[in-house]
């Protein structure tokens, strides 16, 4: 079936996203592989995969205002060929150990370049498709990316030989015919003859972060999704792992692409239970965070791969509820010209709960598993009647306007 002449301008663009997620992702099914096969320690990998955050939040913090001034198409391509050379970096930890820090660090970064300045060059290049066009195209393509790259990076770590080595490569030559691809898609950012950013009210910028709404009810909420999501796909699959028989960068890289697909499936859901007079969806993505945590007590308990698949499903969807709800107040407390640094805010919140498998491990000599998971469900618990507190509080004056105070 032939690509219509608009697919063809926005699909670059969704591309760049794609590849994003894809890179983010391929390290869960590859930690299994360090631990299992080569024997890293536990604590080890999960700073491996926290130093992913550490690039992140500055790439999403920056990569808006980067893209201002020299232009989306540039940036991300730029970006786009760090995500390349990282992976191809990864791909030396067959050789040293050493070479995942910095690989993973610079993944993070390109990441967070690419989901900000790609994400809005993707919105305007979808202006014609509609309000939501470019909104849905980067959920679809992000969450795509997540949820495949952890399947391939499993598969191919699991059948084919080099499994430290092949999957980097593949994401790696990925990202550069992605690179290529964006090549002639068009540039949309507003310049300037001397090359500076168009003005834009500095106020207007991050006033967010300092509303009442977003410190005490969007907030406390925020960690809850991205701790859903790495306690399902990095905690979980390790503790059960000796009984999938030798087959765990497979099952990793399955539990990930459940968890993903389900994050991603149940976003519409979040917008159905989404009221702007209080934080019912906020509410309802919480409590199932918590549900999916004692589910994952249980199933490590039981030493059950069975379990640990449901318990996946439950965390999948608690962690898209709860980053679907938390954009829907965004939307409310923002808008225009302080939008894009608002979500970019939001979206490095959200990323701080990938501290939870690396806070797990360093609690680990402490208790058993299982009770750590039921102490971080009692944690969603107090953030949950937090935000239960203030749910119909603080909000804004006028749906649309400018936010209250």
């Amino acid at each position: 079936m032939p690509v219509s002449h608009a697919a063809r301008t926005w699909l670059p663009a969704a591309s760049a996203l794609y590849v994003a997620g894809w890179g983010a992702s391929q390290f869960a099914p590859l930690a299994v592989v360090y631990r299992v096969r080569e024997g890293w320690a536990a604590l080890a990998v999960a700073t491996m995969f926290t130093l992913y955050l550490m690039g992140l939040v500055p790439g999403l913090l920056l990569g808006g205002r980067i893209a201002d001034r020299y232009g989306r198409r540039r940036v991300v391509r730029g970006a786009l060929a760090v995500s390349s050379a990282a992976s191809a970096l990864l791909a030396a930890a067959a050789v040293s150990e050493d070479a995942v820090y910095p690989s993973r660090l610079a993944t993070g970064f390109a990441a967070g370049i690419v989901l900000s300045a790609g994400a809005t060059w993707l919105e305007e290049i979808s202006e014609a498709g509609g309000q939501d066009a470019g909104n849905r195209r980067a959920l679809y393509a992000t969450g795509a990316g997540f949820a495949s790259g952890a399947l391939a990076a499993g598969c191919v770590a699991e059948w084919l030989p080099q499994p430290m080595v092949l999957p980097c490569l593949l994401h790696s030559v990925l990202v550069l015919l992605v690179c290529f691809a964006t090549h002639r898609t068009p540039e949309t950012a507003a310049s300037r003859d001397d090359g500076t950013a168009p003005p834009r009210p500095p106020r207007m910028r991050w006033t967010i972060v300092t509303h009442p709404r977003f410190v005490l009810v969007v907030l406390p909420a925020s960690p809850a999704a991205f701790a859903a999501a790495t306690v399902a796909y990095v905690v979980l699959p390790p503790l059960v792992i000796d009984q999938v028989h030798g087959h765990a960068p497979m099952f990793s890289g399955l539990v990930v692409g459940v968890t993903i697909a389900v994050g991603v499936a149940v976003q519409p859901l979040a917008t159905w239970l989404d009221q702007a007079g209080s934080a019912r969806s906020t509410l309802v993505a919480m409590a199932t965070v918590v549900v999916g945590l004692l589910a994952g007590a249980v199933a490590v308990s039981l030493d059950s791969p069975l379990l640990v698949l449901p318990a996946a499903v439950v965390l999948g969807a608690g962690y898209g509820l709860t980053l679907a709800s938390g954009l829907k107040e965004i939307e409310r407390l923002a808008h225009g010209p302080a939008l894009p640094t608002a979500s970019s805010v939001y979206q490095g919140a959200t990323h701080s709960g990938f501290l939870a498998p690396l806070l797990l491990a360093m609690s680990a000599g402490a208790a058993p598993y299982p009770a750590l998971l039921v102490g971080l469900a009692a944690v969603g618990v107090l953030f949950l009647g937090i935000t239960a507190y203030y749910s119909r509080r603080h909000l804004p004056a006028v749906a649309g306007g400018a936010p209250g105070r």
